[in-house]
């Protein structure tokens, strides 16, 4: 099966998502507090369960999420486990996390894995290399500090 780009257009309630096969870049942006998350996150979950078939090497996934429900975080743990079950022990994962500058600056290592910690119990032990970047931002979304949080 050929497997195609998905691009989908945010709405008040549903991130930007942008999906490409062709660069490994997965990417969330907006707000995602969805009426019926499974209309929305479950195609998406399925494309993720093909790509990991035939993976780039290095797969980004960038959730640039202002905010976000408790269904969404569900979606979103299940979307990361299905990529951490790709089987090559030479992939690589890099979870990319955007935060609001001052939010960043206040972080420590130890907050960012607890507050993944649900996400990552999920996954198990990865068979692939996993890594989490996080970003400051401005106000304009411009990046300000990033910072490396080996998992």
């Amino acid at each position: 099966m050929e497997l195609n780009n998905v691009y989908i257009e945010s709405t008040v309630k549903t991130p930007q998502i942008d999906l490409n096969h062709l660069t490994g870049e997965l990417i969330f942006s907006g707000k995602s507090i969805p009426e019926n998350p499974a209309k929305l996150y479950e195609s998406i979950l399925e494309w993720v369960q093909e790509y990991v078939k035939k993976p780039r090497q290095t797969t980004n996934l960038r959730l640039n999420l202002e905010y976000f429900n408790t269904a969404s975080v569900i979606w979103i743990a299940k979307i990361v486990k299905a990529l951490c079950s790709m089987k090559q022990p030479e992939n690589t994962l890099i979870i990319h996390l955007y935060f609001d500058i001052e939010e960043f600056d206040s972080m420590e290592t130890e907050d960012v894995k607890e507050a993944l910690s649900p996400v990552l119990d999920m996954v198990g032990t990865p068979t692939i290399s996993l890594g989490i970047k996080i970003y400051g931002t401005d106000d304009n979304g411009g990046i300000i500090k990033e910072s490396m949080v080996l998992v």
